[in-house]
């Protein structure tokens, strides 16, 4: 695989639009060589499919597009951007009972820490800001080879 790998899709901030960044990262992904039904692609999905509503909902009609941006360093680590052009940062919210909302950020960071990865905001030049993931990538597992009954390896 190359060394360096990057996909990007910009999007209009419409509740739509976050089923499309969730296909464009997983079939991303699929391209890089990591299938779809792995948890890895899993992990990513619901990683995105949470950036992309936190965009599409707390930029409150001032963000009029978000983008999706992959990275993928020497097969070493997958960086997952949204980026917003609203200027406030997320708020870590207190965790409710009676809240419908407000955890995706607690979630993405936990997913991030449990895959041995990080979590970070941090603003644009342009006023806005990039919330971003920056995940190990799995090394893909070499094809099992059959042996025989005899203990010979099989083509």
């Amino acid at each position: 695989m190359a060394d360096h790998l990057e996909a990007s899709i910009t999007l209009p901030s419409d509740p739509a639009s976050v089923s499309a960044a969730r296909a464009h990262a997983v079939g991303t992904l699929a391209e890089w060589g990591m299938p779809e039904d792995t948890e890895v692609s899993d992990t990513v999905r619901l990683i995105v499919s949470e950036l992309a509503t936190n965009a599409v909902q707390h930029t409150l009609g001032q963000s009029p597009t978000f983008t999706v941006d992959l990275a993928l360093d020497r097969d070493d680590q997958l960086c997952i951007g949204v980026t917003d052009s609203h200027p406030r940062f997320p708020k870590r919210l207190p965790a409710a009972v009676q809240q419908d909302n407000g955890r995706g950020l607690v979630i993405i960071r936990w997913l991030a820490v449990e895959c041995g990865g990080r979590m970070r905001v941090r603003p644009t030049g342009e006023g806005g800001k990039t919330v971003s993931v920056v995940l190990p990538w799995p090394v893909p597992a070499e094809p099992a080879t059959a042996v025989d009954a005899a203990g010979r390896q099989e083509p």
